[in-house]
Formats: C-alpha cells, sequence, structure tokens
C-alpha cells in the first residue's frame, strides 16, 4: 500500500458531480460534491447534503448485497482513507463524500437496468412502440411494470449525452460474454435492490450502474442505486398512467422545464426554495431507503 500525502494526490478529472484522485497504481479517491446539473451544465447554487447522500446510499448498498455482489469500493471511513492518503480529509466538507475505491477497467457502457416505464424509455415507447430498438409488451402506460426487470445499455459518451442502443449493438462494443456477464450482474442488482425497496414502501423503477473489471473480476463502481442514478417512487403514489413524486431532483427538473433558458452556460439562478426541497428529497432518499438519518453519516 503506498501512503501519499494530500499534496502528492494527483487531480485525475473533475465530472458534474464527481472529482476523482489518483492514491496509487491501485486505489483512487472519489469526491461527491453538493453540485448540481442539467443538459451538462452545473448550475451555480449546490444542493446542501446531496454529496453525502450519495456516498451514503452508495455505502449502504455495497454493504447490503456484502460479498454476493463484488464492488471497487473499499471504504468511505475517514480513518480508513487517512491511512491511505494521510491528510486528504483535512478537509472537513469532504467527509462522508469520499469513497476509497479499488481501480477498475471500466466497461465503456451505461448499464440501465428498468422494471416500469419511464423517462426516455416512456417516450420512445410512445413514439415507436420499442425500448432502446427493443420490442415491448403493447398497451403499457406510464409506470406500467415490465414483465420482468429489462436490461437496456446505452453509450458511455465522453462528451455530449449517452445514445440509448439494444443488445445487439452493446454486443459489438464490449463482446457477446462480456454483455451476458454485465447484464447478469446488473439484474441481480436490481433484484435484490427493489426486494429491500419494497420493504420500505419503495419502488425502484430503474437504475443505471456502471461495472468494470478489477483483477479479471466484473464489479459494481462508481456510485450505486442512489437519487442521481435512479428513479425511486413512493409506492402508494404510483398510479398507472401518471407521474408519481419521485426522490430526486424532480422539483429542481420541474422548475427548470419552466425557465426561459436555452441549455447553455451561463445557466438560471436556481431560487432558494427549489434548492432547499431538493435537498430534502435527497435526504429522504436516504432515510427512506436505510431506515438511519442521515446525521448519523460521516460528516455531519
Amino acid at each position: 500500500m503506498a501512503i501519499v500525502s494530500d499534496l502528492a494526490l494527483r487531480h485525475l478529472y473533475s465530472g458534474k458531480v464527481r472529482d476523482l484522485y489518483e492514491v496509487d497504481d491501485q486505489h483512487l479517491l472519489m469526491v461527491a460534491s453538493d453540485r448540481l446539473s442539467a443538459f451538462d451544465v452545473v448550475m451555480n447554487e449546490p444542493i446542501p447534503e446531496k454529496g453525502r447522500v450519495l456516498t451514503g446510499l452508495t455505502h449502504y448498498w455495497v454493504k447490503e448485497f456484502g460479498d454476493a455482489v463484488p464492488a471497487s469500493l473499499v471504504a468511505c471511513s475517514p480513518e480508513v482513507i487517512e491511512e491511505f492518503a494521510p491528510g486528504f480529509l483535512a478537509k472537513r466538507e469532504w467527509h462522508g463524500r469520499t469513497m476509497l475505491v479499488r481501480r477498475a477497467e471500466m466497461l465503456p457502457l451505461e448499464c440501465i437496468v428498468r422494471g416500469r416505464l419511464a423517462g426516455q424509455a416512456y417516450d420512445e415507447y410512445v413514439a415507436r412502440g420499442t425500448v432502446h430498438q427493443m420490442p415491448t409488451p403493447p398497451g403499457m402506460r406510464l409506470t406500467d411494470p415490465f414483465p420482468v426487470p429489462i436490461f437496456t445499455p446505452s453509450t458511455k459518451a465522453a462528451s455530449g449525452h449517452d445514445i440509448n442502443i439494444d443488445i445487439a449493438t452493446a454486443s459489438s462494443i464490449v463482446g457477446a460474454d462480456a454483455l451476458r456477464e454485465a447484464e447478469r450482474l446488473c439484474l441481480d442488482l436490481f433484484a435484490r435492490a427493489s426486494a429491500v425497496m419494497a420493504s420500505a414502501g419503495l419502488v425502484l423503477a430503474d437504475t443505471k450502474f456502471e461495472v468494470g473489471y478489477v483483477d479479471g473480476v466484473l464489479v459494481v463502481c462508481d456510485e450505486v442505486i442512489t437519487p442521481d442514478s435512479s428513479r425511486i417512487w413512493p409506492a402508494d403514489q404510483v398510479h398507472s398512467g401518471e407521474t408519481p413524486p419521485s426522490f430526486d431532483k424532480q422539483p429542481f427538473r420541474d422548475w427548470l422545464a419552466s425557465q426561459p433558458w436555452d441549455r447553455t452556460p451561463p445557466p438560471p439562478r436556481v431560487p432558494d426554495d427549489i434548492v432547499a426541497v431538493t435537498s430534502a428529497r435527497y435526504v429522504a432518499a436516504y432515510e427512506r431507503v436505510t431506515g438511519r438519518s442521515l446525521s448519523d453519516w460521516y460528516g455531519a
């Protein structure tokens, strides 16, 4: 294990939400910020607690799955992170937002599992009767469940937007064997998480996984079943053909849709009340799913 100081850590990447730092040839530090984005544009107003929720939920799911599901996550605890990178967590705001992870050779796909008809899948279904260019049962309405959850990959674009693709196209990108392994892993994760959600009175409508190889084993990487990567609905408010409330940034999306903005920088100013209600949705997601108070997670 290489021991490095904060000053020695090389900053590798800043995304819309996460910042990535190099620890050694086997490990990285991934910091989830409170940044909020839309249409690949980052808003100027952060959402309080968002990064802690994303990190805390990822930790929860990885520990919930245990040995049954391999993951790149090593630890989120400040004590372990301090062992690998002394001084890194001198920035107190990174407590509870930082994950120590194994380096992985990432599969160049977004691995989406859909249990319900919603989002882009619903738009495509209304227009063409398909989902990711694949045949889908007729007569479905918004929020209706598929007969069984379906694996619907998309491209992983370095810039611009991901593109929904069918299984044959995905297979041509990563190979048939790798795609079958990814499909098996992601469907299993979805089934396990859906059962946990159901016991908490929630519906996991869909979620996006990122997977990659660590020492030749396919593992789940990055965030796992968070409000940024999933649609999570209160079960008692899901009705066929209607849009249910969602534990994510939907209040922000609804507000943004009413703004005269051309989807290019600079973004509009997000009002304080929208910031507050969006933050509350993220916190509620963590607490409903885990049955724990966010105040008990690192960095409170």
